[in-house]
């Protein structure tokens, strides 16, 4: 009888080992997207060439406009623009040249050099929501967001295995004076994560400080020789660039730090009701954007975006999720690529009030398009509700969760030998099983992909367990993230005069909230 228990007691020794291996904590980081899988390509190249041709056209014979900034329009008449007022028109084929100095791709660097992203060519980066004024979680409802929520969703993004990258905005903490907030939501991205970060544009002297922040961090020289952040700089569509944006432009461009130029377009409001149209006015405004861009710095790293949502023709709300939408979105990759430049698009998009089954479908339907239409920096990639007004954190770890989806899609279809199964497919033979062949139990563990949000157990279990939905489950989710959150190390020399910084600043200026 002694050998049998003797044999019980190491079968219950192994899995107790398995169960605490299973239950450490671990913080896991998957690398950037490298795609493997072709992209959808929904144009033919006679539509991209009248694209192409209409854009030019809008840009010599209509022009954009820079709102209140001299400057600029001396540096666009030096460029051989023609300057009507605040009006800029730019002959056929200079805006294309100018922007052929921008690079294909670049590396964002991280604090954590493991954590480093490549943006451009076949990679996807995943970033979270930006620019919420609410946040919303199961507990508390919709509220106005604070400075609490937004360190707990730069931990949520931190503990997230396939977010790549911390975000900016991730949402807007109203509890902070608004001239003062920057410098506590990049202080958060910097001592809470050591993943890549956004800095601040609400302002060109908040994206100074943004930058003497990296400095801090990164050391001054790296900065200017390394992009160690990239931020999102919006046109004011149709064909208008206001002059806090450009001037948060021209502050990171002369720094060497990525931007993102993005027309910000509600179909049939900002833009043309046909996807044509509305491409040919997205190209324009990047085309101008791109320019001076490399007009400020020759080189610097900047991303083609895009970001497009149709419109309910009946109440005027944006919507997302729709197959025109999906078509702009390829369409823009598209013309991106022709321009050799990094894209970016919109993520886990939708207009639903809750993480519900709308939230779901329209969610889904863009992150696919975004994966498939060839986007290289995804942002609000999760945590995006009610057309991006509300920052969930129920759906935060919802779409966190899908991502981890795209990133498998992304990977293609192995065809070595291991994957080809023959060996298995011999042992097995007809009539048999697979669950016990030694191909399975070699591959069993990575074979599928596994959620760590739904639930697949029986009914039974699950109806005993409280019949939880997936909100439920979620929220579950967020509060064992933020229980097994552990803060990256970062050097107290860097930590103190990062702190210090920020009391000088807020210090320089009274608080205001408007």
């Amino acid at each position: 009888m002694t050998e049998p228990r003797t044999k019980r007691r190491t079968r219950g020794g192994g899995g107790a080992a398995r169960r605490a291996e299973r239950t450490a904590v671990k913080i896991e980081a998957a690398k950037y997207i490298e795609r493997k899988i072709p992209n959808l390509e929904m144009l033919d190249d006679a539509t991209l060439e009248i694209i192409e041709r209409n854009a030019e056209t809008v840009l010599a014979e209509i022009g954009v406009n820079f709102v209140d900034n001299p400057e600029a329009l001396e540096i666009w008449r030096k460029a051989g623009a023609e300057i009507d007022g605040e009006r800029v028109r730019i002959p056929r084929g200079l805006a294309r040249k100018l922007c052929a100095t921008a690079p294909s791709k670049f590396t964002q660097h991280a604090r954590n050099p493991e954590r480093n992203v490549e943006i451009g060519g076949k990679t996807l980066v995943c970033a979270p929501v930006y620019g919420p004024p609410f946040v919303r979680d199961a507990e508390g409802g919709r509220r106005y967001a604070t400075m609490d929520d937004f360190t707990k969703l730069v931990k949520l993004g931190y503990m997230s295995k396939y977010l790549h990258h911390s975000g900016g905005t991730v949402c807007e903490p109203t509890d902070v004076p608004v001239n003062k907030r920057h410098l506590d939501m990049l202080h958060a991205h910097m001592v809470f994560s050591d993943k890549p970060f956004m800095g601040s544009v609400t302002e060109k002297s908040r994206a100074q400080d943004s930058v003497e922040m990296c400095e801090i961090l990164f050391g001054k020289d790296f900065v200017q020789d390394n992009c160690v952040m990239t931020s999102l700089i919006n046109i004011n569509s149709p064909l208008t660039f206001d002059s806090i944006m450009m001037g948060a432009m021209e502050v990171y461009a002369k720094n060497n730090q990525a931007c993102i130029i993005s027309p910000f377009i509600v179909g049939g409001a900002m833009a043309p009701v046909t996807v044509m149209g509305t491409l040919t006015q997205v190209l324009a405004e990047v085309l101008a954007g791109v320019a001076y861009n490399q007009l400020i710095r020759a080189g610097a790293p900047v991303i083609f975006g895009c970001f497009v949502t149709s419109i309910d023709m009946n109440s005027g709300a944006p919507t997302f999720g729709t197959p025109e939408a999906t078509q702009i979105l390829n369409g823009a990759g598209q013309l991106a690529r022709r321009m050799n430049l990094p894209f970016r698009s919109g993520g886990g998009l939708c207009g639903s009030k809750l993480p519900d089954a709308q939230a779901a479908y329209e969610t889904a339907n863009t992150l696919n398009a975004a994966l498939l239409g060839g986007v290289n920096f995804m942002l609000h990639s999760c945590g995006w509700l009610e057309g991006g007004l509300v920052t969930s954190f129920e759906k935060f770890v919802m779409d966190a969760d899908q991502l981890g989806v795209i990133q498998r899609l992304a990977e293609g279809v192995a065809n070595d030998e291991n994957a080809q199964a023959m060996g298995a497919i011999a042992e097995v033979g007809p009539g048999g099983h697979y669950l016990g062949c030694e191909h399975t139990q070699s591959n069993f563990k990575d074979a599928f992909w596994r959620t760590d949000v739904f639930d697949y157990k029986p009914f039974e279990t699950w109806d005993e367990e409280g019949a939880r939905d997936t909100q439920a489950l979620a929220a579950i989710r967020v509060k064992t993230l933020l229980a097994n959150y552990q803060q990256p190390p970062l050097d107290p020399e860097i930590a103190a005069k990062l702190e210090q910084f920020i009391k000088d600043k807020k210090a320089s200026s009274p608080d205001a909230f408007v």
